[in-house]
């Protein structure tokens, strides 16, 4: 093998347009491009989404829609998933151990919708109101 031999594989490479080169080519005098008009010319082009002065469709439509990235990162846990949990303390690595969160989870926070049936110690979890009396009155405390 040597390196002037070198070819492509055969179909890999298309030869390019041969544009205005006489009638029987094919592709003389307009060079594919039509009669006349912006697209014709030299520099004729438009920015994407032109519509020739008419108002564009992404500006008729409405805006709409919005979603807060945080909503991503965040979820409400019910406070009767804590009766599953094994460990004594609970945070949030116990949390994704035990399958409760996605490890992209950042931000976590306890509601109360269920019932807790056991002494359950929280570390560094947000809780609501009405969660954290439910779990004082199990046995239970909360540290954030």
């Amino acid at each position: 093998m040597y390196l002037n031999k070198l070819q492509p594989a055969l179909g890999s490479k298309k030869p390019g347009k041969r544009l205005g080169r006489g009638i029987g080519s094919g592709r003389g005098k307009t060079s594919g491009k039509g009669h006349k008009g912006q697209k014709a010319r030299a520099g004729g082009f438009h920015k994407v989404g032109f519509e020739g002065g008419q108002m564009p469709i992404q500006r008729r439509m409405p805006k709409s829609g919005f979603r807060s990235q945080k909503a991503l990162y965040t979820k409400a846990l019910r406070l009767s998933s804590l009766n599953n949990v094994k460990a004594d303390v609970i945070d949030f690595n116990v949390l994704i151990s035990e399958g409760l969160l996605n490890a992209n989870i950042k931000f976590t926070k306890i509601i109360l919708s269920g019932e807790i049936k056991k002494a359950v110690k929280l570390k560094g979890i947000l809780v609501t109101a009405g969660a954290r009396k439910a779990i004082e009155s199990a046995g239970g405390t909360v540290e954030e």
